[in-house]
């Protein structure tokens, strides 16, 4: 999927990082190779775009589109209210904070139960959190001891929208709504727009 979309999506979590990537291993796009170089029509621009956006999150089109018509219906720029949903699910929040390696591996992590929301076990990734949440391992030895190991792993930034305070038992804390600045990968949110209002 990275060398479909020509940009790192840090599916693979530390992986991507090293050069097993397989964006750095392969430059060109998977499939039958030719010389010629293919330009894409606006629509195909549009469209990589859109992909681009769901493989990051790991959401599927119908849950995308439900994303989309919410963000339609607030107010604001569509494509900026769009990528503050994205980032506020649950499974981004873990991996953004350091609890997962990768958003697949948080997801994981959720559905299985180690983690909550203001005290209380939440097992749905798409969980949409707000400001002043705070995320939890739940505290038990062996979902401790799994967010302790991902986090001396992790050697990326915690964005400002969230806050950690590690220890005995670390925990996040959603601090505001994210914006287009704290977005991790380069999107034209325009585009997206753009294509899904058709």
């Amino acid at each position: 999927m990275c060398r479909r979309e020509g940009t790192k999506l840090f599916l693979k979590g530390l992986r991507c990082d090293t050069p097993k990537c397989a964006l750095e291993r392969h430059e060109t796009p998977p499939g039958m190779q030719s010389h010629r170089r293919v330009k894409l029509t606006d629509y195909g621009v549009h469209l990589r775009e859109k992909q681009k956006v769901k493989h990051y999150y790991g959401v599927l089109e119908r849950q995308f589109r439900e994303y989309f018509r919410r963000a339609e219906r607030a107010k604001g720029n569509t494509g900026e209210v769009l990528m503050s949903l994205l980032e506020r699910r649950l499974d981004n929040v873990v991996h953004r904070l350091g609890f997962g390696q990768s958003r697949a591996q948080a997801r994981l992590m959720i559905c299985h139960g180690h983690i909550t929301v203001n005290g209380r076990r939440v097992d749905i990734p798409s969980y949409c959190t707000r400001p002043g949440d705070v995320i939890r391992a739940k505290n038990r030895p062996k979902s401790l001891q799994q967010v302790q190991a991902n986090l001396a792993e992790n050697n990326r930034e915690v964005p400002d929208f969230l806050a950690i305070v590690e220890g005995a038992e670390p925990e996040g804390h959603v601090v505001r709504l994210p914006e287009a600045a704290d977005v991790s990968i380069p999107v034209q949110s325009q585009l997206i727009v753009e294509l899904c209002s058709k």
